[in-house]
């Protein structure tokens, strides 16, 4: 097992680490990061979400310099079968890593495994590639497809990550949830999102949905009581696992008609905790979020944090040190910011 995490008591804003297309759009977004290091750059592979056109990758050569300035961004990711695009388009792009190690990438039966989410309505798209740098082959069946109409993914199915259990030669993925119909178990915010699992076998042709496992708190007022966002999975060193989150105090109203509604403002950061081996279930939200919208420091408001902090990723530097990235703005105008925290 890589050396387990233990979240800071604070952290420092260090600024931009990559910027947006300014280019006019209705979405110039740079953010949601999944980083594994690269042992043919060497240095960090960085796959982002890049709008236009979704899905971007940069990367950084020093193994413990990782902020502004040290990131060359390298375009769109390569597809070999782009025509097989799921709804003609795909963006939030993640890399499955090894549960104990993450920022391994899994090799798994010789190839690298990629996430991505198509165009609405979401569903799940995978691909391989025997190299990080791609170019990548596309299954061409959604991974995991939205649910029927009452399941709490009946709507979308978002935001997702993967992980790989060698000791179980089996993949998890955690994906955020978007009903259609109100959730009876969701009385804060009966209509938004929740963190659901699936999980797949070698030799499977499908994965099995596991359903949820984090829906928005019950305690009106918690941060993480309106909507839940995507889930990184970190082995804890309190907790056997700990899960970095995006969620919302603020409960999802169906009758908005704006694209934004689904996920209302503000978003926030933080974690939630597993004790299970395998962590499917018994989790545990952390009190409090990593940082308020309102607790932003001045100068990194200037610098354009604001609204919303939304997918957070969180890197373990050889020094020791802690890397949390995320993106921050208005609502499709995000750009992709970062914290040092020590442990």
């Amino acid at each position: 097992m890589s050396q387990p995490i233990r979240v800071p008591a604070s952290w420092t804003h260090e600024g931009l680490v990559l910027a947006r297309r300014h280019d006019g759009g209705v979405s110039d977004v740079a953010g949601d990061p999944c980083i594994v290091w690269d042992e043919t750059l060497p240095g960090w592979r960085m796959f982002l979400f890049f709008d236009p056109p979704g899905c971007g990758e940069a990367v950084c050569r020093s193994s413990t310099s990782v902020g502004s300035g040290q990131w060359t961004f390298l375009g769109p990711l390569s597809f070999t079968n782009p025509h097989d695009m799921i709804n003609g388009g795909l963006h939030k792009p993640t890399i499955v890593t090894i549960a104990d190690y993450p920022h391994r990438a899994a090799k798994v039966e010789g190839r690298y495994w990629l996430l991505a989410v198509t165009r609405p309505p979401k569903q799940i798209q995978r691909a391989w590639s025997e190299r990080l740098a791609g170019p990548w082959t596309l299954e061409k069946e959604a991974l995991i497809p939205i649910g029927s109409p009452m399941d709490f993914d009946g709507k979308h199915a978002d935001a997702v990550t993967g992980v790989f259990f060698p000791e179980r030669d089996e993949f998890l993925y955690f994906y955020m949830g978007y009903p259609c119909a109100a959730q009876p178990l969701q009385p804060t915010s009966p209509h938004g999102s929740s963190q659901g699992a699936a999980s797949h076998r070698l030799g499977e042709k499908t994965v099995r949905k596991l359903g949820v496992i984090l829906p928005p708190h019950s305690q009106p007022g918690h941060w993480a009581s309106g909507w839940v966002g995507g889930l990184q999975l970190l082995p804890g060193a309190e907790h056997r696992w700990l899960g970095l989150l995006n969620a919302s105090p603020t409960a999802v109203d169906p009758t908005n008609p704006a694209l934004w509604s689904e996920e209302p403002a503000p978003s926030l950061g933080g974690f939630a905790w597993c004790d299970e081996e395998w962590p499917i279930k018994n989790w545990h939200w952390f009190p409090d979020p990593l940082e308020r919208i309102e607790d932003i420091p001045k100068e990194a408001v200037l610098n354009g944090e604001q609204t919303n902090l939304w997918r957070h990723y969180l890197l373990r530097l050889d020094t020791g040190r802690l890397a949390l990235f995320y993106n921050s703005g208005s609502y499709g105008q995000e750009q992709l910011y970062w914290k040092l925290g020590v442990p």
